[in-house]
């Protein structure tokens, strides 16, 4: 993660969740880059024994990725494995979505699912079994072995097909050295080389697509037969942060050689976008586009691969039309309606009536809702004029000379030039100056520094949001402190501390509610 304030969140993140020497160790993965133990240790000046904990609580909770790499031995020795550990920040970033995450489940198959759900939230990684075995320690079903066991069967098979949960990857993966001219490609391709190590360790991680949400049925298979084995570890598995152990398999499992499941981040993401993009055709288009554009992410659902798709998956008219009529709101659209709401979105008409299949821009309609948030941003922080100059200069995505800005703007040239200046020096604009010989002046064109911008107005969410945290927990702080100082005073005095809690209730919602929304933005630029 290059965002200073991403880092901060992150570690304030795992601080939180897991204490002051767990952040220390991730947070030095986060800023260095992938490290081996030995350089976590030189660098933290912590204990081993303290490293090699922090590091397995952050596998178990999918904050960290192992992998192997091969070095040159020295002077006549044959080269060395050492294994290295990669900081994930987009699962720590993840961590503070859990409620959202689970909400979409609640809401879409009940509290059954949903308990499993937030045990693997809870937990990290967990196996069929032990999912069992909390389902049993929290419903008492201990009687009903066999009750409890079709439920989560059923529960967790659901979660799996849906693909809101997967199979773990490999603890430590393999990675092979590449070839020179492997080499000089990648790096022509991807300026970053830890951008490629990483990718290439996630990569050699991940099961393989036929087994990554597959549920055996041999996995449950002793579930009954080993009741009393299961009894005795129950105070192991439910409630304490289990370890894992490197395994040689292709994915990751526990002491049982059970196999470790875990959510899926990348399809809830995934989720999210569809209702972002959904939500704001509703709002810019009309209700209508926004029922079509629904159909088409339930239909194509299976067939999307990527969280950042660019368009959707080609479907033909009648397979779009058939899932809208499935909603209720959608049950009185005729396909000619349906064939407009496409036009809405930006599909063309095809010449031969056919066959028809339509795909919808996703990225238009991302980047439409990136710029608008850009926008707001630069007309609060440069004021109006400087708004309808960045606009312009965001819609026609090419270099414009000062007259030009100046006359389509409305700004006075001297004006429009102090704009122009403020947004280069804060690096908001490219600037090129070109020389004309027979006027023997010189012409400035202007372009919009979309990546530039588009880094800044992240990390000042960042910020933003790690500071909204830092509020939240000095809130939760100072209430807690008055309301012990009024422990067991009067009746008159207690009708003022509920006063206070409500007060400290009615902040509280409001600062979550900020933060909600502040991370829709955030996911907006980062995970969409």
């Amino acid at each position: 993660m290059s965002s200073p304030h991403g880092i901060k969140l992150a570690a304030h993140i795992i601080s939180t969740n897991f204490g002051d020497i767990v952040c220390k160790v991730c947070e030095c993965l986060l800023r260095k880059g992938p490290l081996s133990q030995i350089e976590v240790i030189r660098f933290t000046e912590l204990t081993k024994q303290k490293v090699t904990n922090a590091l397995l609580v952050l596998i178990h909770h999918n904050c960290l990725q192992a992998f192997t790499v091969q070095q040159p031995g020295g002077f006549g020795e044959p080269p060395k494995s050492m294994t290295k550990y990669m900081a994930l920040p987009d699962n720590i970033i993840h961590h503070m979505r859990f409620p959202r995450f689970l909400s979409i489940v609640s809401d879409e198959f009940g509290q059954d699912c949903a308990q499993i759900f937030e045990g693997l939230l809870q937990h990290g990684r967990l196996s069929l079994n032990q999912n069992m075995d909390r389902y049993k320690d929290k419903h008492k079903a201990s009687g009903e072995n066999s009750s409890a066991t079709n439920v989560v069967r059923e529960n967790f098979s659901k979660l799996a097909q849906v693909r809101y949960i997967e199979r773990c990857p490999a603890h430590e993966p393999f990675l092979e050295p590449l070839e020179e001219g492997a080499k000089k490609r990648a790096k022509s391709k991807i300026a970053d080389a830890t951008q490629t190590l990483e990718a290439r360790s996630l990569a050699a991680a991940a099961p393989m697509e036929s087994q990554r949400f597959l549920v055996e049925e041999d996995t449950i298979g002793g579930a009954l037969d080993d009741e009393d084995n299961k009894k005795s570890s129950i105070t192991e598995i439910v409630g304490e942060k289990r370890k894992l152990e490197p395994e040689t398999e292709s994915w990751a499992t526990n002491d049982h050689k059970e196999i470790l499941w875990r959510v899926n981040f990348e399809e809830l993401v995934r989720r999210l976008r569809h209702k972002s993009c959904v939500s704001r055709v509703m709002e810019h288009v009309d209700s209508v586009a926004g029922i079509v554009l629904s159909a088409i992410f339930e239909a194509s659902r299976k067939g999307e691969t990527r969280v950042k798709t660019e368009k959707t998956v080609p479907l033909l008219l009648e397979t779009i039309y058939e899932e809208a009529m499935k909603t209720e709101e959608g049950r009185s659209l005729t396909l000619e309606r349906v064939r407009a709401a496409l036009v809405q979105l930006g599909c063309e008409l095809p010449t031969i009536g056919i066959d028809e299949t339509y795909s919808i821009d996703l990225k238009k309609i991302i980047f439409q809702a990136q710029a608008q948030e850009v926008e707001s941003i630069v007309l609060k922080k440069y004021g109006r004029e400087a708004y309808r100059i960045f606009r312009l200069l965001s819609e026609r995505e090419r270099c414009i000379e000062t007259d030009k800005i100046s006359s389509t703007t409305f700004v006075e040239k001297k004006e429009a030039l102090k704009i122009l200046f403020q947004l280069w020096k804060d690096d908001y604009l490219n600037l090129e100056r070109v020389g004309n010989e027979a006027q023997k002046m010189e012409i400035m064109l202007w372009e919009l520094n979309k990546l530039s911008v588009w880094e800044q107005v992240l990390d000042d969410m960042y910020h933003a949001a790690l500071n909204l945290k830092l509020r939240l927990v000095h809130e939760l702080d100072h209430a807690q402190d008055l309301l012990r100082v009024r422990k067991g005073k009067s009746l008159k005095e207690g009708d003022e501390a509920a006063n206070m809690r409500k007060k400290v209730h009615d902040k509280w919602k409001v600062l979550e509610a900020s933060f909600m929304i502040l991370d829709d933005a955030i996911m907006l630029f980062h995970d969409f």
